[in-house]
This record gives C-alpha cells, structure tokens and sequence, in this order.
C-alpha cells in the first residue's frame, strides 16, 4: 500500500460508506420514481411543449441515474484495492497518489499526471475517471 496509512484509511472507508447508502439510496427513488410513471415514463402531458419538457428531464433523470451507479461501482472498486493493498497507488504508473488527492477524490486511482494524460488522451466522458 502507498503512504496513506491506516488511520487515513480508516477514515476514507467511512466517508465511502457513508456516500455508498447515499448513493444507494436516491437510486433506489430514482427507479420507484420511475417505476410509478405510467406508459413510457412521459406521463400525461397537456401538448408538445409539456411533452418536450417531460423528456428533457427524462434524460437529466436517466443521467444523474447512470452517474449514480457508476460512483458505486466506483466505490467497490477502491473497496477491492484497499483490501489488496493497492489503494493509493496509481493503477498506470505504479507510483503513490498523492494523501491530498485520494483526500479530495477517495476513488482516484491515477496519479494527477496520469490522470491528466488519460484524459487528454479519452477527453471528457460522462464518467469521473479517477
């Protein structure tokens, strides 16, 4: 494992779990809010425009929905490094994450220089790759 140590750890597996039932928890309303739409979601709608609307935030809803469970899956991979003693260690480079960057972002697992060149090389995805 990197320099972080165990009380660093420690504290970083309670703010994941703490934002795990968080998280958890606006999707499950985001699906039993789904779920409770009739037809295909749109609801009833009085003309085009309420329609348009509708959809735009159908797809803001579907966004922050997939966001959501993409910051889980996020979270149980930093679960698995840090129980193999990986955590804070840059999965490109090999080098130690700096204690402020997983301070800031928990689920980095790139170094800010590898990070910097995977996005320069990705460009910009819905997806917080950290």
């Amino acid at each position: 494992m990197s320099k972080v140590n165990v009380a660093q750890v420690r504290a970083i597996e309670q703010r994941l779990a703490s934002r795990e039932a968080e998280l958890r928890s606006r999707v499950r309303e985001a699906k039993e809010a789904l779920a409770d739409r009739p037809g295909t979601g749109a609801g009833h709608v009085e003309d085009l425009g309420e329609e348009g609307e509708q959809r735009f935030r159908n797809g803001i809803e579907h966004v922050e929905l997939q966001r959501d469970q993409e910051e889980l899956t996020d979270i149980a991979s930093t679960r698995e490094r840090i129980a193999d003693g990986s955590y804070g260690e840059c999965v490109d480079c090999g080098q130690d994450i700096a204690p402020e960057r997983l301070a800031a972002q928990p689920t980095a697992s790139r170094c800010v220089i590898c990070q910097g060149a995977y996005e320069k090389k990705y460009g910009t995805t819905l997806r917080y790759s950290t």
